[in-house]
């Protein structure tokens, strides 16, 4: 993949927070739909989809099928809730092979109607039993990433209220999205006197469980800028993986972004300091304190103390996740591809409330598993 290869087009969202009875199927066409209009592309044009899910193998083939779409290109690789950012590069790939040139990228579930978040983790375990693990029976995934934040906590004194800054910024913004499904007050104290999940975290240091889907469509950049207005262009983009069970993970507290970024920035040709807005994997409040020292934008262990005083807040000198993120906005088991339709949203000046100021060039950072897979791309309204 070279900078700027390809571009962004049309963005789509459906069945956010509640899908009132419909199938993911359902919401996903939806959404790409939405995405494919705003392209000013047709169905018809569509000849390359991306696509998975966390439980169904055959997802691209049904959703395929569900659009009515003969596509020359198809891939479902799995990398978790970093898929949708990874699959940045398999479409650039497949474009510059000229395999196709207008691909779909989509993803939706309904967590939150049926069935219930326990026994969709139960479908998970089933289906992907770690063998170190797995016998005893863990809390998964908040145990694994309770363990990440108590080794950070233990090895450079983060406090449980600095993680619950990145909660509290999180639903600040939910406040100024009216698509966010959370956006009532809350406090650093809410957050540390709610219902313990896995110590450190409680109940308000971990993400939502929400229906909602999300489609975008991605082309070559020469082709875009006679399709669409405001094509975004994809400047770099990185992924990395180095475990997948949380026993496994050499440092609980450094994860693969430090690849994924390193990759994104030098095909991108830029830097932290050249970041205007981040949109990051917020499952639990600890990765993004993770994320910011591995990306680049503090030194480890520095991530605490970054986010503290509302830093990360709107009105603050660091935005980020400016749509509420996993913990306010949205989560319906995967997540990263809502953050590039926000980024998107940010670099088109077409965020409402939530706009940030003159944003030109935004990082998104997608994470899967257990801190297992990363995968980072910059993006931005000019080449």
């Amino acid at each position: 993949m070279k900078r700027g290869d390809i571009a962004i087009l049309g963005t789509g969202l459906a069945g956010l927070g509640h899908a009132g009875g419909r199938t993911e199927q359902e919401i996903i066409a939806q959404a790409a739909t939405q995405a494919i209009a705003d392209s000013g592309l047709r169905m018809s044009d569509i000849d390359g989809i991306i696509t998975s899910s966390l439980t169904s193998p055959w997802w691209v083939m049904r959703m395929a099928e569900y659009l009515g779409i003969r596509p020359r290109f198809s891939d479902s690789t799995m990398f978790g809730g970093s898929s949708f950012i990874a699959d940045l590069r398999i479409a650039a790939m497949a474009i510059a092979a000229g395999e196709c040139e207008n691909v779909l990228i989509c993803y939706g579930s309904t967590p939150r109607s049926i069935p219930s978040s326990s026994q969709q983790n139960q479908m998970r375990a089933a289906l992907d039993p770690q063998p170190y693990e797995h016998p005893y029976k863990p809390f998964n995934p908040v145990s694994s990433y309770a363990l990440a934040a108590a080794r950070h906590m233990h090895e450079f004194g983060t406090t449980r209220r600095q993680l619950a800054e990145v909660a509290v910024a999180a639903r600040q913004w939910a406040q100024r999205n009216p698509d966010a499904f959370a956006r009532g007050p809350l406090s650093i104290d809410d957050v540390l006197g709610a219902k313990m999940i896995s110590d450190p975290l409680t109940v308000r240091d971990c993400c939502l469980v929400t229906d909602g889907a999300g489609a975008f469509v991605v082309t070559s950049s020469d082709r875009a800028k006679s399709l669409h207005a405001k094509p975004i262009y994809v400047l770099g983009c990185g992924h990395a993986h180095w475990h997948r069970q949380i026993s496994c993970m050499e440092d609980l507290t450094v994860t693969p972004a430090l690849e994924s970024g390193r990759v994104a920035y030098a095909q991108a040709g830029l830097a932290p300091e050249d970041i205007d807005v981040l949109e990051c994997y917020d499952a639990f409040t600890i990765n993004p304190i993770l994320f910011l020292e591995d990306l680049g934008f503090c030194k480890k262990g520095e991530g605490g103390a970054f986010v503290e005083g509302g830093r990360v807040a709107p009105g603050g000198s660091f935005p980020m996740n400016t749509n509420g993120g996993g913990l306010s906005c949205t989560h319906p088991g995967m997540y990263s591809i809502f953050l590039v339709i926000e980024a998107v949203a940010q670099l088109r000046r077409e965020a409402g409330d939530r706009q940030v100021p003159d944003a030109e060039v935004a990082m998104v950072h997608g994470n899967g598993g257990v801190l297992s897979s990363q995968a980072t791309a910059i993006l931005a309204n000019a080449l």
